[in-house]
């Protein structure tokens, strides 16, 4: 089978074409390797079997060159970030996407499977469930109630605290740019494909885990940043009070979902949620990222600082997908320890630090609560 992956030079797209061609299958990677993810270029780590094609998702001259004698599309290549660029997000991601199946549907190519990357974050917060009240389906929280340092959900009906529960792939409440353009990535998956007979899956990714993440995206996330400060024996700083419930996933356990939605005609038609199983809360993260870095004796600083427009908790039910019989077989032990000792084989770690803690500030992402 000949696969083409958008996006393939980076993290997801890289380890999946490393499982195609380990089973013997053609890969060709589409990437116009954006900056910062590829700050430096063509990364060292792609499979020199794979063929490499420098473009754009939105060039409908590239985008046919890589589709040429393709039999299955993994469209991994997203543009994400904190910046507030908002036709970026849909250009990129929406516009891309329907380029896509508009040169499948226009040139007649034998294309037998698309598999479309989608997002944990078009579920936003997910669902809530007030003891009085039931399942409910909040939206952000109001910058005046993260101001008083009061984090937690409340019912809309009696203002009590809520409890999350995990959300399946049913439920959508895009609440910010990147998550919108999603949704609209996986609208036109499931129409585009049942339309023009398309066998199709769209993927939503809970946090995906492990080595290869850019060390230059501030999308990353915590385990960058974490392992970066104890790295250098520095103390992170963690935001709201660190009990926010994360649902993090392993990147082998991500190819294993892909592969599954390249293969089982069962996944056709389908939103399938890839996610750990496991709740962490970002302070039992941070110190699973500490003892593998071997630093279990700095403590995180909480100083009360918040992101607006962060979710507080963010966790998938992924029991469509074991319905076709993949379950999480990696821990987030695995995931740290693999993503530590990537970090431990670089060169320029120290250019790297400084690089993510200007970027960050620079954002302008952070606020402080006003107690």
């Amino acid at each position: 089978m000949k696969v083409l992956i958008t996006g393939g030079a980076g993290f997801i797209g890289s380890h999946t074409a490393d499982a195609l061609i380990e089973r013997g299958d053609d890969v060709v990677l589409l990437d116009n390797l954006s900056k910062p993810v590829h700050l430096k270029g063509i990364p060292t780590y792609l499979h020199p079997k794979a063929k490499l094609i420098i473009g754009d998702v939105r060039d409908p001259k590239v985008f046919l060159e890589a589709l040429e004698g393709v039999d299955a599309v993994f469209h991994l290549a997203a543009y994400q970030d904190y910046l507030p660029d908002f036709s970026t997000f849909f250009s990129v991601n929406a516009v891309g996407t329907a380029l896509l199946y508009e040169l499948i549907v226009s040139n007649k190519l034998p294309v037998k499977r698309v598999v479309v990357a989608s997002s944990q974050a078009v579920a936003g917060e997910g669902q809530y469930r007030c003891a009085e009240h039931g399942l409910q389906a909040p939206s952000a929280r109001p910058l005046e109630q993260l101001e008083r340092g009061d984090w937690e959900y409340k019912c809309p009906q009696c203002n009590r605290n809520m409890n999350w529960a995990w959300t399946s792939e049913t439920f959508a409440h895009p609440e910010n740019q990147y998550a919108l353009s999603k949704q609209s990535q996986e609208n036109m998956t499931l129409a585009f494909g049942r339309r023009y007979d398309i066998p199709s899956a769209a993927m939503r990714y809970s946090i995906v885990q492990g080595p290869r993440q850019s060390f230059y995206n501030a999308y990353s996330g915590a385990c960058r940043i974490f392992s970066l400060h104890y790295f250098f024996k520095k103390a992170p700083t963690i935001y709201e009070d660190g009990l926010m419930n994360r649902d993090f996933v392993n990147y082998q356990d991500v190819v294993r979902a892909n592969l599954i939605a390249l293969d089982n005609p069962e996944a056709v038609g389908q939103v399938l949620n890839v996610g750990g199983g496991k709740a962490y809360t970002v302070r039992e993260f941070d110190r699973i990222v500490a003892e593998i870095s071997g630093c279990p004796e700095i403590e995180p600083s909480i100083p009360g600082f918040f992101r607006y427009g962060d979710t507080r908790n963010s966790c998938s039910d992924t029991a469509k997908l074991k319905g076709l019989g993949w379950k999480p077989m990696h821990t987030m032990q695995d995931s740290v320890t693999a993503y530590v000792d990537w970090l431990r084989s670089q060169k320029d770690v120290g250019d790297i630090f400084e690089y993510a803690e200007k970027n960050m500030r620079s954002l302008n992402v952070l606020r402080e609560t006003k107690r």
